[in-house]
């Protein structure tokens, strides 16, 4: 009996590296400043409360498939107090999603049609051009350049095109850590202005933009706001990347085909999570408001402490990675580099080539610093040396 082949979607594309580094630093016992989780606890409160609701009658089953709506009240209340913008309708507006990953992917399937094209600013998060690519979509990319990563927007204007169906912002930037500026941003709205491009922007590290700088959210922009969907990521926020909470905000038709996907997706998320996190934001309006201060002490620890290495150091205008130069200690490329550092130093990074379509290979590898300070200091001293 003959068995049915399966033709992949995505024959190019093996394990995510985060996971293949991260596997690689347990097999070495090394320290992984690889993947980009904490090795700290979220706030002791926030566990409590979700502790309790997880003992709570009536939390045990499905949400309401949009999120609950005490949660999206409780984002519309922060996302005003935050940007000093109108507040999103928390009924229409804000859909809580299983992750920032699961909200991607949601915009993409509801607006990607096959032959569409979407440009990708590019170093880019992995997953942005094989989500594309699974809606038979065409990823663009147009470049950023080291060492600052801005956008070249007259490259972004000659990538444009009538079948530009979506164009991809990441800010404060993974891997690199740029920032857009309001500037950016009305360069931007120029651009848009007579096409029917819609705006995806993932701001999961809206809350890490560091110098007494503030997060240039799209949301601040009221003509890019009405084309756009927003991303932010809870996981980020409260130190809980394993919770996987994440929401859109986007207008309302919008939001409405949005939750169309979302529905058949994972319909909803974690029920007592959700009750937690309405807790935290309902009574704890300081945490985001620390945050700069938090991760910017960890950004010049972390870069104080390899001040004394062969490695070159990139700014981190935000977010929580810290990419480096390495040519000063070997000509290898950067994932030979990448997979040697972890077994002969015991130090895990990523190689900034998986965050290209193409590999290109510039030198560069990705340290994440958000860790305890014990941890910076281990890594370093491991470092320092080399």
């Amino acid at each position: 009996m003959a068995r049915p082949v399966l033709v992949s979607k995505l024959p190019d594309i093996g394990t995510s590296i985060f996971s293949l580094m991260t596997q690689l630093a347990q097999e070495c016992g090394a320290i992984n400043l690889a993947q980009g989780f904490p090795d700290y606890d979220p706030p002791v409160a926030l566990q409590q409360a979700l502790a309790r609701h997880a003992t709570t009658p009536g939390h045990h089953q499905y949400a309401p498939m949009p999120g609950l709506l005490r949660l999206r009240e409780a984002i519309a209340h922060k996302t005003a107090r935050v940007y000093g913008v109108s507040a999103p309708d928390p009924a229409t507006e804000v859909t809580i999603t299983c992750g920032a990953t699961e909200a991607l992917y949601a915009v993409l399937a509801a607006v990607v049609h096959p032959g569409d094209e979407v440009l990708v600013l590019e170093p880019a998060y992995d997953l942005y051009g094989p989500a594309i690519r699974l809606q038979g979509g065409v990823p663009i990319y147009v470049p950023l350049e080291a060492p600052d990563f801005r956008p070249d927007w007259d490259r972004v204007r000659a990538a444009l095109t009538p079948r530009t169906r979506l164009i991809m912002l990441n800010s404060p930037h993974n891997p690199s850590g740029a920032v857009l500026s309001a500037q950016d941003l009305h360069l931007l709205a120029d651009l848009l202005r007579d096409t029917d491009t819609f705006v995806l922007s993932d701001e999961v590290y809206e809350h890490m933009v560091f110098d007494e700088q503030p997060h240039q959210s799209v949301l601040l922009h009221p003509e890019l706001r009405e084309r756009a969907f927003v991303l932010s990521s809870f996981g980020k926020t409260y130190h809980a990347t394993g919770w996987k909470m994440g929401y859109c905000i986007a207008p309302a038709a919008l939001t409405a085909e949005v939750r169309r996907v979302h529905q058949f997706l994972t319909f909803a998320v974690s029920t007592p999570t959700q009750h937690a996190l309405a807790d935290a934001l309902e009574t704890d309006t300081t945490h985001d408001q620390s945050l700069p201060d938090f991760y910017q002490y960890k950004r010049d620890l972390f870069r104080s402490l390899l001040a004394g290495s062969r490695f070159e150091l990139l700014p981190v205008p935000g977010g929580y990675f810290q990419l480096a130069r390495y040519r000063q200690i070997s000509a290898e490329g950067d994932v030979a580099f990448a997979q040697r550092l972890t077994r002969e130093a015991g130090v895990a990074v990523v190689p900034v080539s998986a965050f290209y379509h193409d590999g290109h290979d510039d030198g560069l590898i990705r340290f994440c610093f958000a860790k305890q300070d014990s941890t910076l200091h281990a890594a370093a001293q491991r470092l320092v040396g080399l």
